[in-house]
């Protein structure tokens, strides 16, 4: 679903430009720092998964909703008082100068009316609204793990093989993250989507990474793609909201597809299930993104993109939440095994 759903989205957000900056909607430069790490992470979840009891990632996946949720949604009020705020000066401004005799001209150059101006519809080609050598370096990523993926099951489960291609993600996925992080510390590359330019990155390229790959980890772990910890992370870090989601479903695109190969190597889920579930999110998604946008030009508050991120998370506690509240229960009563697991005896 989330693969799905991520695709048709991220193919909407390719042809749209930055609602602010003569620049695509999508930070690739942001995306070229974290999503290698996301990707690392994401394996290194995956196998989690199949440790870790049932119990556990039930538990894990209802904390991180909940706290994620409510970081989100205190996000959205504090992004929707600052476009009152701003609402409020701009209208007065607009009628002091109305009686003066002054035309009004809208307010430029501050850093909260970046943040909060409504996205644009203006659609561009998508051969020309891509950044190709940052879009090349994340194929590359996604290949190279995606082969040492492959190659991992053909070999026996905790062979020397076995881990070798295992560990070989490391240094594929560091390191084109630290190769972005060299290039934005010499100042070669910058994250430009940010609404607040004046405060560098430089001294939390490292947290960047961490939380990037610890999205991958918790996403691989508990089938959530790691969106609801990158988009949370890149509000934090001042980045627009329409941007936050375009690079966030970016990002998802790549690792939640890995998750669903390496799955499907783990003979973990029915096809005919997923392949129906991902033609559904992938026409939800769509439907989603015309209606979202049409709502934000509406209202003119981008904030309305953080209170349904922030509500699309706490609603999945409930069914999923639910569901392996459930299993537990039944596992109880039937006195089944619910302690962690061993990788090397897992039968795939």
């Amino acid at each position: 679903m989330i693969t799905g759903a991520a695709v048709s989205t991220v193919y909407c957000n390719l042809k749209l430009k930055h609602p602010t900056f003569n620049m695509p909607m999508i930070d690739y430069d942001l995306a070229l720092l974290i999503q290698p790490m996301l990707m690392m992470g994401v394996s290194i979840g995956v196998i989690c998964n199949v440790i870790f009891p049932d119990w556990l990632v039930t538990v894990l996946f209802i904390i991180l909703s909940l706290v994620t949720s409510t970081k989100a949604f205190m996000k959205g009020v504090e992004t929707w008082k600052k476009e009152a705020l701003l609402i409020r000066e701009a209208a007065a401004k607009k009628s002091k100068q109305s009686s003066d005799g002054i035309e009004y001209t809208p307010p430029t150059g501050s850093d909260d009316i970046v943040e909060t101006r409504p996205p644009t519809d203006e659609a561009l080609s998508i051969w020309k609204n891509i950044y190709w050598k940052e879009f090349g370096l994340l194929i590359f990523v996604w290949a190279a793990i995606l082969t040492l993926q492959v190659a991992m099951n053909y070999v026996e489960t905790c062979s020397t093989l076995y881990w070798v291609f295992s560990l070989l993600q490391i240094p594929v996925s560091a390191g084109v993250s630290i190769y972005q992080a060299v290039g934005l510390v010499q100042g070669k590359r910058v994250i430009s989507s940010r609404a607040n330019t004046h405060t560098s990155l430089k001294s939390h390229l490292v947290l960047i990474c961490f939380f990037g790959f610890t999205a991958g980890v918790l996403g691989g772990l508990l089938g959530l793609g790691g969106g609801v910890i990158m988009g949370p992370l890149f509000l934090e870090l001042g980045i627009p909201p329409q941007v936050s989601s375009a690079t966030a479903t970016f990002a998802m695109m790549f690792s939640s597809s890995i998750a669903v190969i390496e799955y499907y190597l783990l003979n973990r889920f029915p096809i005919p299930y997923a392949l129906f579930f991902t033609c559904v999110a992938f026409i939800a998604a769509i439907v989603g993104q015309l209606v979202a946008r049409k709502l934000i030009n509406w209202f003119g508050r981008a904030s309305f993109i953080i209170f349904v991120l922030s509500f699309m998370i706490f609603i999945g506690v409930i069914p999923l939440g639910g569901v392996g509240i459930l299993n537990m229960k039944h596992k109880i009563v039937r006195h089944e095994y619910m302690g962690f697991h061993d990788i090397c005896k897992f039968d795939a």
